[in-house]
């Protein structure tokens, strides 16, 4: 009688990336988020001439909202309604520098009222 020694398929070793598409390694990339940090520096002798710092994170929106980034909702020029802000923006400074003339106007004028004012009391004039 002979023992027939026990198959073994020739499976490969599973490994961590196995299976994995490139849209599976990226999802988790999003999911957790991914900080990339370094700096860069350039020297002539020991005098420092640049230097650079790089802070990079990768993440999906919803995992920055949960860390607190959120800068990308009030960026007019990212915004939807960026034109439209720009616009108003634009309408309340051409306001705003017409009410700062008609003040210096006013005051002007007022000005001028009290020099007359003061001149007829040095001449002794009424009003």
């Amino acid at each position: 009688m002979t023992i027939a020694p026990a198959s073994v398929p020739n499976r490969p070793v599973p490994t961590v990336t196995q299976g994995s598409t490139l849209a599976d390694v990226l999802e988790r990339v999003l999911d957790k988020g991914v900080v990339i940090a370094g700096d860069i520096s350039v020297s002539v002798g020991s005098t420092e001439l640049l230097n650079i710092r790089i802070r990079l994170l990768i993440s999906s929106v919803d995992k920055a909202k949960e860390i607190g980034i959120n800068w990308w909702e009030n960026d007019p020029y990212l915004s939807s309604r960026s034109q439209q802000l720009l616009e108003e923006n634009r309408q309340l400074q051409a306001r705003l520098e017409h009410l700062e003339q008609e003040l210096r106007l006013l005051q002007g004028r007022r000005e001028r009222g009290e020099r007359r004012e003061e001149r007829r009391e040095e001449r002794g004039e009424r009003r």
